[in-house]
């Protein structure tokens, strides 16, 4: 197990105390899924949405959260896909983008690229035209020339492999 904030290199944490933790980052995220979810769409007689600060603090760090869930380490990115997806729908449509961009083109693995299809998955329920926004989005990366050659070939190769 790495080490982490929590316990130095070489020591283990009590089952308990892993399964408390567990339930307390569930519980933050079902807050967090409220929150997102019950904005709504404002009229024009309505006031804006409340912001989510914790979330907003996330927009700059979409690339940091897929390298981490890209990690798979144990139930640490069930997690931190379900914070990726709920930063995606909060920030629309260009957080979603980018979220399945960095996801398509980081994943080396089957299993990596099914978070990218997983996500899709969720988001496309609620965000329309998501499939063409994100394809731009990788063209438009590509042609800014922001990708070095093998990403723009494992983005290649992972979009073959999902179409």
């Amino acid at each position: 197990m790495p080490a982490s904030v929590i316990t130095p290199p070489g020591l283990t944490l009590h089952d308990g105390v892993r399964e408390a933790c567990d339930r307390i980052i569930q519980l933050l995220l079902l807050n967090l899924q409220k929150l997102v979810y019950n904005r709504g769409s404002p009229s024009l007689a309505d006031s804006p949405p409340r912001p989510v600060p914790f979330l907003d603090a996330l927009r700059s760090h979409v690339r940091d959260l897929c390298v981490e869930a890209l990690r798979l380490e144990r139930k640490r990115f069930l997690w931190q896909h379900q914070l990726l997806g709920l930063l995606a729908v909060y920030s629309a449509p260009h957080c979603a983008t980018d979220a399945l961009f960095f996801l398509l083109t980081l994943a080396r693995t089957q299993e990596e690229l099914a978070l990218a299809t997983q996500l899709y998955a969720v988001l496309s329920s609620c965000l329309a035209d998501l499939l063409p926004a994100t394809v731009k989005t990788c063209v438009c990366q590509i042609h800014a020339g922001r990708l070095p050659e093998p990403q723009i070939a494992q983005l290649f190769r992972n979009l073959a492999l999902v179409v």
